[in-house]
């Protein structure tokens, strides 16, 4: 268990130094006491709580990189979680006082010394180090070890409650089993070709009685009736003129895009004294090994040595030799500020020079989108205070400040404007009785719409989906059909008197199917139902507009003794125990607290909060 426990101990050091570099000891919450409340007769300690707290919104900041504020956190309920935590943890902590459970200076002393954060150069406990770890964690040695002393009573405890729970083989057997066991399966598609007769012509009873039942598929959806307003920036690209005092500053500022001075590919190997580079330099020479050899001889990769494509003047002392080669090689000892070094250039890469006149189409199409999206902005606070004002959308568009258009708009139309998801929020919200208002796209482009009326659902009348009646009706007695055959074929499947390939169905073998499978071409529940059925039973299986036999050869049960069961059972196993551990802390905390009684002081929770943004 000690083991267990100075592992712990690591972490729990580590996070107070970091919290500590960071000006944990500078925090102070005011007033009398350090308590945001009490488990029983312990305190609360206020400073363990922020301390939590803190961790959590740098966790936050990593795995977001962006900042949370207190307000945030407080929406999504970090704090209550973290005050839960910080709770339970007293609650245990006031079963050890009760209990009386402590530890001893000796084993205390034993514990501080283990710690990787207190040792010297020499791996040994360094009282310095220790002094000046705990100092820039704001904490003397007694607070420290008081706090150390506590953690390691709770950790027994803790480990008390939870000693011994390992689940049992059964339970990872059986899911192993479970999970990996496979089926060997044939399977044959029922297809028209297998019906004994013609599907029958749909009388009118037929049509109406079908279009009756499946109303929904006829219906047309609500629509809102919109006009709206749309300025895009190429609507006033004819309004930005050529200026070519703009674009030669344009040009001026990406003048390495298009002045790329003569480059060249090279890789560097640097030793560690000049007489190894030129040994290695000799034996190139000589033939008697190669650049890429060197490399490998000093246990590196090419990746670790490639320069990429660089200029003579970034090349330094190696750009003359380097830049006097007219095809690839190696040249040096050179010195560098890394030491001695051999260079290996791979290509050249001839300088690039495209003039100002040669770009400038390009350059005024990039400046022109530009400026017309800015243009765009502008236009769009005028026609937001014209609206204001009380300007309809066709006001706006008799001068030519947008283009008016309509549109029928329902739930998954993407067409024209409404492949825009903030159009499609706006048109799904806007009520009749809104003033249209200025919304930007994020290509640039503005919009204001107005809702005109809402045809609620309907249902067409049978004539004008005949057509798609008539579809619906085939298809829904044609899969009947094939269902109806292939039930009537199961019988002599499973007597073994027919097979699916002797009553023309073409069939495929499956051997070794997982759970997880998928099967192009068949119904997407063909697996789940072959891994209900029994051995020598047929079923049939439709879905997807497919039909299909099926027939279980074998279940095909996973060795549970290979060395990758083993591997993955024990992984599990110790994985489940952990979590159950967990969930038998959290209830032992939890009937701790209700036994203890809590008290919180929302005051000094608040003083804790308030060293927050």
């Amino acid at each position: 268990m000690f083991s267990n426990i100075s592992r712990f101990f690591v972490w729990i050091i580590m996070a107070l130094v970091m919290v500590g570099l960071i000006g944990f000891g500078s925090v102070n919450f005011g007033g009398s006491g350090q308590s945001i409340g009490k488990v029983g007769d312990t305190e609360i300690d206020a400073s363990a709580y922020f301390r939590e707290l803190n961790a959590e919104f740098q966790g936050w900041q990593q795995q977001t990189g962006q900042n949370l504020t207190m307000a945030e956190a407080q929406e999504i309920g970090l704090d209550q979680r973290v005050l839960s935590r910080v709770v339970a943890i007293t609650a245990v902590e006031n079963e050890t006082d009760r209990l009386g459970l402590s530890v001893g200076d000796q084993n205390l002393a034993s514990r501080v010394t283990e710690i990787p954060a207190f040792q010297g150069p020499n791996g040994q406990f360094d009282r310095d180090t220790y002094d000046f770890v705990l100092e820039q964690s704001g904490l003397t040695a007694r607070e420290f070890e008081e706090t150390l002393r506590l953690e390691v009573a709770r950790t027994i405890l803790a480990g008390a409650v939870t000693s011994d729970l390992e689940m049992p083989d059964v339970y990872t057997d059986t899911l192993f089993g479970w999970a990996r066991e496979t089926r060997d399966f044939t399977w044959a598609p029922v297809t028209r070709s297998a019906l004994e007769e013609p599907l029958p012509e749909p009388t009118e009873a037929d049509l109406e009685a079908y279009y009756e039942a499946n109303p929904d598929d006829f219906t047309t959806p609500e629509t809102r009736q919109i006009t709206y307003g749309w300025l895009k920036p190429e609507d006033v690209l004819d309004e930005i003129p050529m200026d070519d005092t703009q674009l030669q500053a344009l040009y001026d500022q990406r003048i390495d895009e298009f002045q790329v001075p003569e480059r060249r590919l090279v890789e560097r190997l640097v030793f560690g004294s000049a007489d190894e580079a030129q040994a290695a330099a000799d034996r190139i020479e000589a033939g008697e090994t190669t650049f890429d050899q060197e490399v490998q001889a000093r246990g590196l990769s090419l990746s670790d040595v490639d320069m990429g494509d660089v200029t003579r003047r970034a090349l330094g002392q190696a750009g003359e030799p380097i830049f006097a080669l007219d095809a690839p090689g190696v040249v040096g000892p050179i010195e560098t500020d890394l030491g001695p070094a051999l260079f290996r250039m791979n290509a050249i890469l001839s300088a690039q020079e495209t003039s100002f006149e040669e770009v400038r189409d390009q350059l005024f199409e990039e400046y022109a989108a530009d400026a017309a999206r800015r243009l765009v902005r502008t236009r769009a606070t005028e026609i937001d205070e014209m609206m204001a004002g009380g300007a309809t959308l066709e006001e706006l568009a008799a001068e030519g400040l947008i283009t008016v258009d309509t549109i029928g708009y329902f739930d998954g139309n993407q067409d024209g404007i409404a492949a825009y998801a903030p159009f499609r929020e706006a048109a799904s919200e806007a009520s009749e009785s809104d003033f249209p208002e200025v919304t930007e796209l994020e290509d640039g482009s503005v919009f204001a719409l107005r809702l005109d009326e809402i045809t609620p659902p309907a249902l067409q009348p049978l004539d004008e989906v005949r057509d798609a009646v008539v579809a619906g009706w085939e298809a829904q007695t044609l899969t009947e059909a094939l269902v109806a055959r292939a039930e009537a074929l199961i019988p002599q499947f499973e007597s073994g008197a027919e097979a699916p390939s002797t009553v023309g169905l073409t069939e495929v073998l499956e051997e070794d199917i997982a759970r997880t499978s998928f099967i192009q071409g068949t119904p997407s529940t063909m697996i789940e139902t072959a891994f209900e059925m029994e051995e020598g039973t047929w079923q049939v299986v439709s879905g997807d507009g497919q039909v299909v036999v099926l027939g279980l050869t074998d279940v095909n049960a996973p060795d549970q003794d290979s060395a990758e069961a083993q591997e993955i059972k024990t992984t599990f196993g110790a994985r489940v125990s952990q979590q159950i551990a967990a969930d038998v802390q959290d209830a032992f905390a939890a009937a701790l607290e209700a036994d203890a009684g809590v008290t919180l002081d929302q005051a000094m929770i608040n003083a804790v909060h308030a060293n927050f943004p």
